[in-house]
Parts: C-alpha cells; structure tokens; sequence
C-alpha cells in the first residue's frame, strides 16, 4: 500500500488530502474518510481502516483530508457550510480523477454529523455508508464534552473560543448556530436507510451511546453495538471488529 498526498484547489477551497492505494492508476472504487472534530487526515484510525480496506482488494483506495479549520488546513473559523463546500469539492474530485462513481462514505464523530448533513441536503452519492460514533446531537457534543464552562460562557456572550483534542478548532455564535438550525433526530432518513450503517462503542465517553441506538431504531438503520468500547476505539481488537464489520457492510 502507498500513502501519497494531494490537494484540491477547487471552487475556492484548499484541501489537505492523503491517498491510500496500491496503484493511483488502476482505482476502481473510492472509500472517503471523514475524521472526527479536532482530528485531522493523518489519524491512527484513517490509516488502520485503510491498511485493511486496500490491502487485499484491488483497485480499492481511501480518500481522507483535512475538514476546514482541522490537521493542516488554513481557515480560522469553522463554519457548516465550508465544511459542506469541502465534501462536495472533493465528491466531484474524486469522481473526475479517478473516472467512477462507485464511492464508498466512512465517518467518525463530527465526519459522521457532517455526511448525515450532506445526505440530508444534496441527497446520497455513495453506495453504501458507514458512520462510527456519529455525534448526531453535535450541539449537546460540543456543549457537554468538548467546551469547557468557560467557553460556554463566551460562546453565550458572543465571543469565539478555541475548542478540540489533537487540534484546537476556532468555533463562534455562528457554527452554534447552525448547528441549533438543525435536529438531526427529526430528519428522515429512511430513503436511504438500507445502505447505512452505524457502529458505536457501549462505553463511549464522548458521544452517548443511546443517540445512535435510537437514531438507528428511527430511522431502520442496521445498528451495531461494540461492548465495551470507548469513544476512540483504543482497544485494537474492538477497533478491529470495528472495521471487520464495516468493510463487509461496504461490500469491498
């Protein structure tokens, strides 16, 4: 397997990708990973899932980058819609570089938000989606687990903070607000349920566990537990599981 980076300096976005294949030029199918907020392309996760889901399939690659504001990117406030602009960049990138439209969604956490919202908003260009540890409720995500009191009170006040894990992410009112804008939980996705998937650990720390149980259960979307894990998946035989599942689901 290789590792090469690329940008795509496309409709006014910059974005910081990495692709994993074992030949550029004999891509048949295109896997996209989204990473989770405050993570970035180069995550432990991205390339585990990679290493198995390319290996040993031909003609298979994973696609990650950087969201706005994460990993190397240049932007200093994270807004939705850039997020948004940046995944239907790179959906038309990757379909025009590598001539096909067998393409594949994987997101964890906020990525997972994030595809939901696409879904949502443009419909489903992929053939099968997996999310692990959706934040389907990102709001109460960030409010609950992420900021701190102290940065809750200045988002009230108006004022942007720094916020994140691997990364510091500048958010302001406006992120919050579009996030209030919409509830996750009252759009349906039934048209579009047979070919997600979501997987969640029972001991996730960050991301409640019930959300996507009853996301799924709304929605008929096949559900998997993972006993025992925690929000990163840092047991690598539940990570392993993990990704077992969704690469059958995927149909690679």
């Amino acid at each position: 397997m290789i590792a090469k980076y690329f940008d795509v300096n496309e409709h006014g976005c910059s974005i910081r990708c990495k692709l994993y294949c074992t030949d550029p030029r004999a891509v048949r199918r295109v896997i996209v990973f989204c990473h989770g907020f405050g993570g970035h392309k180069d995550t432990k996760a991205a390339e585990t899932f990679a290493t198995r889901a390319v290996t040993k399939r031909k003609g298979t690659a994973v696609v990650t980058f950087d969201w706005p504001c994460h990993g190397a990117d240049a932007r200093k406030n994270l807004l939705v819609e850039d997020c948004d602009a940046y995944l239907t960049t790179l959906i038309e990138y990757v379909r025009a570089r590598f001539k096909t439209d067998e393409l594949y969604a994987y997101g964890t956490r906020f990525g997972g938000y994030l595809l939901l919202r696409y879904l949502m908003d443009h419909g489903n260009p992929f053939r099968k989606v997996a999310l692990r540890c959706p934040a389907i409720n990102m709001l109460a995500t960030l409010l609950d687990a992420i900021a701190t009191d102290q940065d809750k009170a200045n988002l009230a006040a108006g004022k942007p903070v720094l916020v994140g894990f691997d990364r510091k992410v500048k958010i302001g009112p406006q992120f919050v607000a579009a996030l209030q804008a919409v509830d996750l939980f009252e759009v349906p996705f039934f048209d579009y349920a047979d070919d997600i998937i979501i997987i969640h650990g029972t001991a996730d720390e960050i991301v409640p566990f019930e959300d996507s149980a009853t996301f799924a259960d709304n929605n008929v979307i096949e559900f998997v537990p993972i006993d025992g894990a925690d929000h990163r998946f840092r047991d690598p035989k539940k990570m392993d599981a993990a990704v077992a599942r969704i690469i059958e689901f995927l149909g690679l």
